[in-house]
């Protein structure tokens, strides 16, 4: 416990204060901007990279790490972050249902949205 501020307590006791910081970025990553931590498993909409490839997204919008946070206008510069595809999957089907009453018309169509599953494996 050398890394916390020693405090004393209302019954005379020690008590410790630990500052643990969780790096993060805010990134966009096709139109969508995400919050990404490292070594964390994101869904992202349907990237075109092989499974097991590396990608590397460099519009990060915001960075914050113990050192600070850096806030880009537009994106920070000389900052990327660096992923590992996992997979491609499909969400659940969402139904679309149109009729026009009284017309005898009826329209019945499904979608299913396209994600790749990735992992962030390095901030900067």
């Amino acid at each position: 416990m050398s890394h916390g501020e020693q405090e004393e307590d209302l019954w005379g006791g020690k008590s410790y204060q630990i500052k643990v910081f969780i790096m993060f970025a805010v990134v966009e990553i096709l139109g969508h901007q995400v919050k990404v931590s490292p070594s964390e498993r994101m869904f992202v909409p349907k990237l075109m990279d092989n499974v097991g490839s590396s990608v590397k997204f460099d519009r990060v919008v915001l960075l914050a790490d113990d050192r600070g946070v850096k806030i880009g206008s537009p994106f920070v510069k000389d900052v990327a972050v660096d992923a590992k595809v996992l997979g491609h999957v499909k969400d659940e089907k969402v139904m679309v249902f149109k009729k026009k009453r009284r017309k005898g018309y009826r329209v019945r169509r499904g979608h299913r949205q396209q994600y790749t599953e990735i992992e962030i494996t390095h901030i900067g």
